[in-house]
């Protein structure tokens, strides 16, 4: 009797354990094409913001169109214009309001200003003039002073309702100015000249021919307090340089 063949079982030839064949990526019919979209799609990105910036930045496109000024009283909005020296067209983004407020501030009447954008194209310019609290008669006209005692403007002659102001020197012009800008409106209307030999002897000349004896810029509050107590009684002169110790004379 022949026996079976090795490796045969029942006349069957023995299969080994089977091997896994190892899995391949699949790819479907579409990955190729989205990561192309994709990749498009960022590029396309990366254009449009490249052309953004130099529309933006580098053409006139969103450039400056109108300068438009606030606030001015004594000066005209073209001097203001011709004092921010910012030229037609330039890239709002690009101008320094900053460096263009320090040019108006130059200007000798601006006290205050404020520099801003406004998209598409106009740059906005907001000014706050000085305030006249006296004026100092010269040669050459009437110069204005404001509280700081800065000389910001000359007149042919001095404007109505503004006190004069007689004074020794830069301090005593100080003092005075000190005080003219401190004391209440009631008693600034009185005032038609002030003298200021020095700081500390500060006089108020007053519409009705009365005169007050300020002493020096110190105490105003107290010194206008005293002395709307005092107005009402009779005298020529009003001395509050020393408010607790007042006098009549």
């Amino acid at each position: 009797m022949t026996g079976a063949a090795p490796g045969r079982v029942g006349g069957r030839a023995r299969r080994g354990p089977r091997r896994k064949a190892a899995r391949r990526p699949v790819r479907t019919a579409t990955a190729l094409p989205v990561l192309s979209t994709r990749r498009w799609a960022v590029l396309g990105t990366m254009a449009v913001v490249t052309v953004v910036v130099c529309l933006v930045f580098f053409t006139p496109v969103l450039g400056v169109r109108a300068i438009e000024v606030t606030g001015v009283q004594g000066l005209t909005p073209d001097e203001v214009r011709a004092a921010a020296a910012v030229e037609s067209g330039t890239p709002l983004v690009r101008v320094d309001t900053d460096e263009v407020a320090t040019r108006i501030r130059q200007l000798p009447r601006v006290g205050t200003v404020e520099v801003r954008r406004s998209f598409p194209g106009t740059l906005e310019v907001a000014i706050t003039e000085r305030t006249p609290v006296a004026v100092v008669v010269a040669h050459d006209g009437a110069h204005l002073l404001d509280a700081a005692a800065v000389d910001y403007g000359v007149l042919k002659a001095p404007p109505a309702g503004l006190p004069t102001l007689d004074s020794g020197g830069e301090q005593a012009t100080r003092g005075a100015v000190t005080v003219l800008a401190a004391i209440p409106p009631q008693l600034s209307k009185q005032v038609v000249s002030v003298t200021a030999r020095t700081p500390s002897d500060i006089r108020l000349n007053l519409a009705d021919g009365r005169a007050v004896k300020w002493g020096d810029s110190d105490n105003t509050r107290r010194k206008s307090a005293v002395l709307a107590a005092l107005l009402s009684q009779e005298g020529k002169t009003f001395d509050v340089a020393a408010p607790d110790f007042p006098t009549i004379s």
